[in-house]
């Protein structure tokens, strides 16, 4: 049994079999379950309580795993999601990683290996807050890692845990380049296509929070990797 200081999972599960099973494993291993049966209870149970990781089957009655991943990312923009379904379309898993899922498993799938990514994932969750005190000067910004803050004259907004790893990784390697399997590896625990799909959406959003100083620049060398520079 692996011991964790993250516990409280929410699982939205329609299948009654499926999801008894997967209550009584995840509590084995020391969880503290939340199962709701469609998506509109998976919703009000998370609006109501606090967790650590939500677990959504896609196919789900009354709101869709999707839509409900959506909402949830709403109202908490760092809570990880792994999505559950039985479709093993590569559309669905892109649109789940398009809409900030952290992993996207097929059923059926082997209850430890469930275990092993939800370790992953609360162990990469946890980093940023186990990190020193960490400031960077990037351009006209200035990056605080613990807070995820980055400001801009007088402007401050606040990114996104898993955007914070990675320009945490860009940031320690200014002006060069930075492997695309090292920052997967690192962020995403893993280097597979789909990873690396989620990867560029990530880039992608740090690229709009940098526009404000044009001396920024995340620049994609094709096939290798990228590298963050501000022309000082």
């Amino acid at each position: 049994m692996t011991t964790l200081t993250a516990k409280n999972i929410l699982l939205v599960e329609d299948d009654p079999n499926l999801g008894e099973v997967l209550n009584a494993f995840l509590e084995m291993e020391g969880f503290t379950v939340s199962l709701a049966r469609d998506g509109e209870e998976g919703y009000e149970k998370f609006s109501k309580s606090k967790y650590n990781i939500c677990l959504l089957d896609v196919m789900l009655p009354k709101m869709d795993g999707f839509s409900l991943g959506k909402m949830i990312r709403k109202k908490d923009k760092d809570i990880p999601i792994i999505f559950l379904t039985a479709k093993s379309l590569k559309e669905d898993k892109l649109k789940g990683f398009d809409l900030g899922g952290d992993d996207y498993i097929t059923k059926p799938f082997d209850e430890d290996e469930l275990i092993r990514r939800i370790n992953a994932i609360l162990k990469r969750t946890a980093s940023v807050q186990d990190t020193p005190e960490l400031t960077f000067k990037l351009g006209k910004f200035e990056y605080n890692h613990v807070n995820l803050t980055l400001r801009i004259d007088d402007n401050e907004s606040r990114i996104t845990q898993k955007e914070g790893e990675v320009l945490y990784m860009l940031l320690q390697s200014k002006n060069n380049v930075v492997r695309r399997e090292d920052i997967l590896v690192k962020v995403w625990g893993e280097n597979d296509y789909f990873m690396g799909r989620s990867l560029d959406v990530f880039i992608t959003k740090l690229r709009k929070h940098l526009k404000p100083d044009s001396q920024v620049k995340i620049e994609n060398v094709h096939g290798v990797g990228f590298i963050l520079s501000d022309d000082n």
